[in-house]
């Protein structure tokens, strides 16, 4: 029978083995990784209950940025078997800053002890889950620390897999960056011409979309665009779809390519300031972004996506990008699949070229090295740098002045927010707090996020019934990505279904939409409050009208409308935006 707990009475812990604890927490990795490819990278949550008996009650997992918490979907599955219950989460919950639903929603379920297979790589929300579980009575089991055994370290190698970009985002300034290619077995990815459709199997090829669909983009070099004209499609009929970027000095590319129509697909281009000023006007004609640095090199180019809050990048270039993405310490993981099939050819290009070495004991051996046969081909994967460590707890800033006081905290005066799980990330329009906003009609109506309403609403009041059909898809939108996706989208494709008063109005729409979010959730509210002094600036550094650009060049709209809401909340006159 399943324990309960009694009002004032000591908690009843379930007792599992050490293999049980690792195959629940090896299921909780897996089903933390059910979101890949149809929503954007994002952190990976999953969470099991398993009862006394042994039985799991719920589970869930994190759909996309923005939606609702794996710990709250398990023990909604769970109901009542929740108590007495042992939840096991792959990763310490890490909700928005100032908001606690998922710990909440343990806490209230009655679960009575958590196995968390690592902490939180994230400085500003590792360790603060564990202790707020602990202190509300909960044992909390940390695999490596408090849980240690050969088969404990294996379950907890699958939690660090099932979230290697976020932890090399929380201990580098780049992405996670895989490079994938496909060789014949003489080492060759095309042929002394060219040519190299095909080299692997339609199984493979199908493989290659699942990784394009578990990115934020994928990164080609001219050379490919010349030669291939590559479409670089996820190609699985919805869901995610990755950005697609192409590395040029010379901006040397042609005038019609598959990578210009950006029907299905974004684009961007990354050159050499001052490359070409017409073709760039060009290429912005046809909806392509164009990024331009004064010094092209891909380091550069990375630490600017990881800006842009990218978590992981695969390179789907030719051999000279790859042998520079190597040599600058880029590349993290390599998936390649090897045809069996010989071509020769002296000239025949390689999958990577010069790297300046000159003996054997200087190659680069992979670890973690997986081998797979995938139709009639050999896939070879592993890394090229190990997943960082993160058993060493980094003191914090308070922590820290604490044990020395001659280290004073940085209080900065100027608050930077972007993704979701950034520190200030529930200043974002992503974040996942539910609004209430009157309708036509008076009616009061509730949207999942701000940017479902922001995006619903460029196209309410149009006189047009696939217009109005519309408004509805994106209401129902899974999460606030799939929203924002389909706005845009329908933005694009049918400028005739957007209100035409749409530029006057959706300034006005958004902080309708965030003074609802900061009036009915007290702790939004007192987060705002607290930044009194400091200057909010939303961290995109591609938009540049809500954000703040990429050198402060944007009008950062989002985070003047919250520093206009914040003098309104403060009883501060209102400036003018």
């Amino acid at each position: 029978m399943t324990p309960s707990l009694v009002a004032n009475s000591a908690p009843v812990f379930c007792k599992f083995s050490r293999a049980e604890d690792a195959a629940y927490i090896r299921r909780a990795a897996d089903i933390a990784d059910k979101s890949a490819g149809f929503t954007s990278p994002h952190p990976n949550f999953g969470c099991l209950i398993a009862t006394s008996a042994g039985k799991v009650a719920g589970e869930g997992y994190l759909y996309a940025q923005g939606t609702k918490p794996a710990e709250v979907q398990a023990v909604e599955a769970g109901g009542s078997f929740c108590r007495g219950a042992t939840a096991y989460l792959n990763m310490e919950p890490g909700d928005c800053h100032g908001d606690h639903t998922a710990v909440s929603a343990l806490v209230q379920a009655g679960i009575t002890r958590v196995v968390v297979g690592i902490r939180n790589p994230l400085q500003h929300l590792r360790g603060q889950a564990v202790r707020a579980l602990r202190s509300q009575g909960l044992q909390v089991h940390v695999l490596g620390e408090d849980l240690q055994s050969k088969i404990i370290e294996e379950a907890r190698k699958s939690c660090l897999l099932v979230n290697a970009p976020l932890i090399h985002r929380a201990t580098s300034r780049v992405p996670f960056s895989v490079f994938k290619y496909a060789m014949t077995l003489d080492g060759k990815i095309a042929t002394s011409s060219g040519h190299a459709a095909w080299i692997s199997s339609k199984t493979s090829r199908d493989r290659v979309f699942d990784l394009r669909g578990r990115s934020d983009a994928v990164v080609v070099g001219g050379n490919t665009v010349r030669r291939d004209n590559p479409r670089l499609t996820a190609r699985h009929g919805g869901g995610h779809t990755p950005m697609r970027i192409v590395l040029t000095q010379t901006l040397n590319l042609p005038e019609e390519a598959n990578l210009w129509d950006v029907s299905d697909a974004p684009t961007i281009v990354v050159t050499q300031r001052g490359a070409r000023r017409k073709f760039q006007k060009y290429l912005a004609s046809r909806g392509v972004e164009v990024v331009e640095f004064d010094i092209l090199n891909s380091r550069d180019v990375m630490e600017y996506f990881h800006d842009r809050g990218y978590l992981s990048i695969l390179w789907e270039c030719g051999g000279t990008l790859a042998a520079s993405a190597i040599s600058s310490g880029l590349i993290h993981k390599v998936f390649a699949f090897v045809a069996p099939k010989i071509i020769g050819g002296k000239n025949a290009p390689t999958p990577v070229s010069e790297l300046g070495m000159v003996e054997m004991p200087q190659a680069l051996d992979l670890i973690d090295i997986c081998y797979e046969q995938v139709g009639p081909d050999m896939l070879i994967s592993g890394f090229l740098q190990p997943i960082p460590d993160l058993m060493p707890v980094i003191p914090s800033e308070d922590e820290t002045f604490a044990i020395d006081p001659t280290v004073t905290p940085y209080e900065p005066s100027i608050i930077y927010f972007y993704k979701t799980w950034d520190p200030y990330g529930a200043f974002s329009n992503f974040s996942p707090h539910p609004i209430q906003m009157p309708d036509v009609n008076g009616d009061y109506v509730t949207w999942s996020s701000v940017e479902h309403y922001y995006q619903a609403h460029k196209f309410t009041g149009v006189n047009d019934p696939a217009a109005q059909d519309f408004v509805e898809k994106i209401k129902t939108a899974k999460s606030p990505e799939e929203a924002a996706r389909l706005g845009r989208s329908m933005q694009r494709q049918h400028p005739d279904w957007v209100r035409s008063d749409w530029e006057s109005v959706k300034i006005d729409i958004m902080y309708r939409a965030l003074k609802c979010k900061f009036s009915i959730y007290p702790h939004l509210n007192s987060m705002l409050l607290s930044t009194a002094g400091s200057v909010l600036v939303e961290a995109s550094p591609h938009d540049l009208f809500w954000g703040g650009g990429r050198e402060g060049e944007g009008l950062n709209y989002l985070g003047r409308l919250l520093m206009q809401l914040r003098s309104e909340f403060l009883g501060e006159s209102s400036t003018s935006i």
